[in-house]
């Protein structure tokens, strides 16, 4: 079995903002010539989550309005007190994005079938950025026999 290990660089935009990264992980499985196992998909940061759904950009807004509604950003939230905690002096006000953030999830593991993502027709693997603009990374992680190994 082999595991391989791959960085993927996301900028992001102001706000919510949401990132089909199904290419990049389907590019990865093809480099790798891993014939079947598994692919890790990883958000390395608190404000920032992953999720599979449909890519289509009605439900994208609708998902950015439901998220909104959960953890609106005009709430009062402890950790917003900046003056209160020891923070660097670009700290954001940002409590409403952890907690958006909460509610959807940092890891997928999807599986690989004959060196394809074995998602459904509609599915997507989606990032979504909860408090940009940032430089963000995505760690992938795949495990598997390769081509030609039995």
């Amino acid at each position: 079995m082999s595991i391989i290990n791959k960085l993927v660089e996301i900028e992001t935009s102001q706000g919510i903002n949401i990132h089909n990264i199904t290419p990049q992980i389907k590019d990865f499985i093809t480099s790798s010539s891993i014939k079947n196992g598994q692919v890790l998909v990883f958000s390395r940061h608190t404000t920032t989550a992953l999720a599979i759904n449909e890519n289509e950009v009605r439900l994208l807004e609708d998902i950015k309005v439901f998220l909104q509604k959960l953890a609106p950003e005009s709430e009062r939230y402890l950790h917003n007190d900046l003056h209160l905690r020891d923070v660097p002096e670009d700290e954001p006000i940002n409590a409403h994005s952890h907690l958006m953030a909460m509610m959807l999830t940092t890891s997928e593991v999807i599986p690989i079938v004959d060196g394809q993502l074995a998602l459904g027709t509609w599915q997507s693997v989606l990032f979504f950025e909860l408090d940009g603009p940032r430089k963000r990374t995505v760690f992938l992680q795949i495990s598997g026999e390769r081509s030609g190994n039995n």
